[in-house]
């Protein structure tokens, strides 16, 4: 397979949590925009205690499957209506396992991740010393960029228009803008004369 037509693997942690479908709705919104993503949605299951989500008095591979099928359509809902240049591949992977950073990081090794969407719980201080912090583990382990989601929290801003000033004594240089086009970028602006 070219360098042109391989698909762009992310992995998205998922685990029933605000946080977690902020993240898996970033992840859709990236894939529906740019051609030939493929999206591995992973979720953790506790052998002991299940997913939170999902209460169980035995994790068994019937559980696996029910949580696995539940996952598909949080990340069917996720797609839902929205508009994409190209197919976009998904799976949904339900992995039994006491620690979520070590299955998330060995499913970025089984697929050679090139990208991570996880969420952030934003856990500080002792309750971060106490229980770990699973996307600190996956940012400091995993060997591609990770995107660490979490809610905005600044408030909107109406960015001002900014206008031409001539200055008496030192003419205004604005930035200059460029554009990407057809394999091409375009470092002249139309109106520069040519010399």
């Amino acid at each position: 397979m070219t360098a042109e037509n391989r698909h762009i693997q992310v992995v998205v942690a998922y685990d029933f949590t605000t946080t977690a479908e902020q993240a898996l709705l970033r992840a859709v919104e990236v894939a529906c925009r740019a051609p030939q993503h493929a999206l591995h949605v992973i979720t953790t299951i506790d052998p002991r205690e299940g997913v939170t989500a999902m209460p169980t008095k035995k994790v068994d591979w019937e559980y696996a499957e029910q949580v696995q099928n539940t996952l598909a359509e949080r990340i069917k809902l996720a797609f839902a209506g929205r508009p994409s240049v190209s197919e976009v591949q998904f799976f949904a992977h339900a992995r039994i396992g006491k620690k979520p950073a070590e299955e998330i990081l060995t499913l970025c090794k089984e697929v050679g991740a090139d990208l991570v969407f996880i969420g952030s719980h934003g856990s500080t201080g002792l309750e971060r010393l106490m229980l770990g912090s699973v996307s600190e583990r996956v940012v400091r382990e995993a060997k591609c960029p990770v995107m660490v989601v979490r809610a905005k929290t600044y408030e909107d801003v109406d960015l001002m228009n900014v206008f031409k000033y001539e200055h008496e004594r030192k003419p205004y240089t604005g930035p200059h803008k460029y554009s990407y086009a057809g394999r091409a970028e375009v470092t002249r602006p139309n109106d520069w004369p040519i010399s």
